[in-house]
């Protein structure tokens, strides 16, 4: 009997959710995926401190001998996720996904010029747009940037989605792909409700992303579902059939070691028979179902916190390698 893992890839796109380059060689996913945490803990193992370092000596190479450490420092850390994104294409045979600056995520102009800036570092390197995804919080600032994006042939991939007005929101506005994030749902509805599991089936997450999935496909959108941020593998078999997740390396291993049956959950031609109300989004509607939707709001804000926070932290690992390679 195949393992869970091989049986998975048969309907649904697995993506490898890491920096560490050596699990990417390992689990031959057909993405990647990063975010600032990931970048910051890649980062920091020392079998990656090279790229550091190359990053930071290119930063200082460009700045000039007298440009001040600050100035250095900003500039290795605009271009240390393209670093990682670069070595993560040799391996995957398609598409890297790399986040715009979180502290971005409710300036719509901003976020489309470090889109902009982050496709043109890939493509000076000799990589095709096609082959990237940039990431950008799906705020409603967010999605605005990422429909100007992709009016510009720069795909992207909108993170951070925990409603399905976020959801709604990007199909509407010709988003590539966007990542509803499973486990943050669940860990919001246990402190909620006080419980400490939900089955499968009933998982919080799981629901959601199903409800969006159901939705796209009944309607004929085009943007891709990519379930993300997993607590255990209930949360993923329950999900096989949509058009993409992205798993962690311990969660990709515990696939591989597991033989059993996996039945597909998710099906494209079952949704369309669905009885599903449309609904039509405009900022207006936008806010109004964030609002009304606590979990949504809240990790919403707690993820783009988290994501500025990890960013702070590689900015302050950075300024201290460069003291060290210059000292």
């Amino acid at each position: 009997m195949a393992n869970l893992l091989d049986q998975l890839k048969s309907m649904t796109v697995v993506v490898a959710d890491t920096g560490n380059i050596g699990a990417i060689q390992q689990f031959t996913p057909r993405d990647a995926t990063t975010n600032p945490s990931l970048i910051t803990a890649a980062a920091q193992m020392p079998e990656y401190q090279s790229i550091v370092d190359d990053t930071l000596k290119g930063a200082r190479e460009t700045a000039g001998a007298g440009a001040a450490a600050s100035e250095v420092v900003t500039l290795a850390f605009d271009r240390l996720a393209v670093s990682f994104g670069l070595k993560i294409l040799e391996i995957v045979p398609q598409r890297v996904s790399t986040e715009v600056d979180a502290r971005l995520s409710y300036d719509t102009d901003a976020t489309i010029a470090k889109g902009r800036d982050l496709i043109a570092q890939y493509e000076a390197a000799g990589v095709s747009r096609d082959r990237i995804l940039i990431k950008v919080a799906a705020t409603w600032e967010g999605i605005m940037a990422a429909k100007v994006l992709e009016e510009e042939g720069i795909h992207t991939n909108l993170t951070l989605v925990f409603g399905l007005h976020q959801a709604i929101a990007c199909a509407e506005n010709g988003i590539q792909l966007i990542s509803p994030f499973v486990g943050r749902i669940l860990d919001w509805y246990k402190k909620d409700t006080g419980r400490d599991s939900y089955p499968a089936a009933e998982d919080p997450g799981v629901v959601s992303v199903t409800e969006i999935y159901n939705y796209y496909k009944k309607f004929g959108y085009n943007t891709e579902v990519m379930g993300a941020s997993f607590r255990n593998l209930g949360e993923i078999t329950e999900l096989a059939g949509v058009d993409l997740l992205t798993i962690a390396p311990a969660l990709l291993d515990e696939l591989q070691s597991t033989e059993g049956d996996l039945p597909q959950k998710l099906n494209a031609a079952n949704a369309a028979s669905m009885d599903i109300e449309k609904i039509n989004m405009d900022k207006a509607t936008f806010e109004k179902m964030h609002a009304a939707d606590p979990m949504a709001t809240e990790k919403l804000a707690e993820g783009i916190d988290g994501f500025a926070k990890a960013l702070e932290v590689l900015e302050e690992l950075l300024a201290n390698r460069l003291a060290e390679i210059e000292a």
